[in-house]
């Protein structure tokens, strides 16, 4: 069963076809990845699915339910939860208060509970500071939780964002570019967390330039090139294909990872 849809999303941009009808499923509880050469329409897509743009003509749909168009907000309320290419912390907050504000989408309460502090509100408040403890043990930065987030290192920063995205309870993950700026150790460790995210029953759809992960950890792969699918399949199928090859230029051995 597909979590998510995408039929026929077109993009133009003036007289710039950024995506030119891409069309792909990704099943529910599957780890799903687009790649492409730079230029390729992969964040134009990411942002159509996650409602930063309204394509031009196709559709998505999510969880059996149209979503082209909707707010990001709206979109996100639905469980469909993204990180971003750059990283976007409250870098003036501690990591667990990072995490923190991620529950947000499934909690309650307002000006009132705030100034008032009933008994409901200090006992959410109780329960988020554990689970926010809980999400970073399980990044692998449970001993960070009291550091000025702006302070972690950067593959640090890239597993926080993970973090506080499952705080807010996702069925879907869209990951931009994770291991940009990630040296092996630490692209190693975040594909590790990708995995166990997947365990714990979370779609994952990520956009990736190192095939080293995207090979390791994806099960199905979607190849853009001038803002069209080239190929579609499971690793070894994209590995092998000769459209994929010629698009990276020859690029053998960065597609064996």
């Amino acid at each position: 069963m597909a979590l998510l849809s995408v039929q026929n999303v077109t993009m133009r941009f003036g007289g710039l076809l950024a995506n030119d009808q891409i069309s792909f499923d990704v099943p529910q509880g599957s780890i799903y990845a687009v790649i492409g050469p730079n230029g390729a329409g992969k964040t134009t897509l990411f942002n159509s699915i996650a409602g930063a743009l309204v394509p031009t003509s196709g559709a998505v749909v999510f969880d059996g339910q149209p979503i082209t168009g909707l707010p990001q907000a709206s979109i996100a309320s639905r469980g469909l939860i993204r990180t971003y290419q750059l990283v976007q912390l409250f870098k003036d907050l501690t990591v667990a208060e990072n995490v923190e504000i991620g529950f947000h989408r499934v909690t309650r309460g307002g000006v009132l509970s705030a100034l008032l502090r009933p008994r409901w509100a200090r006992e959410q408040d109780a329960r988020i500071a554990r689970e926010a403890r809980e999400l970073l043990a399980f990044v692998g930065l449970g001993d960070q939780g009291d550091l000025v987030a702006d302070k972690l290192p950067y593959g640090r920063q890239r597993l926080l964002e993970v973090a506080r995205a499952l705080a807010a309870d996702p069925k879907l993950i869209l990951l931009d570019e994770p291991a940009a700026g990630l040296n092996t150790q630490e692209t190693a460790a975040l594909a590790d967390v990708i995995q166990r995210v997947n365990a714990r029953g979370v779609t994952v759809l990520l956009i990736e330039h190192d095939m080293g992960l995207v090979m390791k950890v994806a099960q199905r792969i979607a190849v853009l090139d001038f803002g069209k699918t080239i190929a579609e399949g499971a690793p070894d199928e994209i590995r092998r294909n000769p459209d994929v090859l010629a698009a990276y230029l020859g690029g053998v051995e960065m597609i064996d990872g």
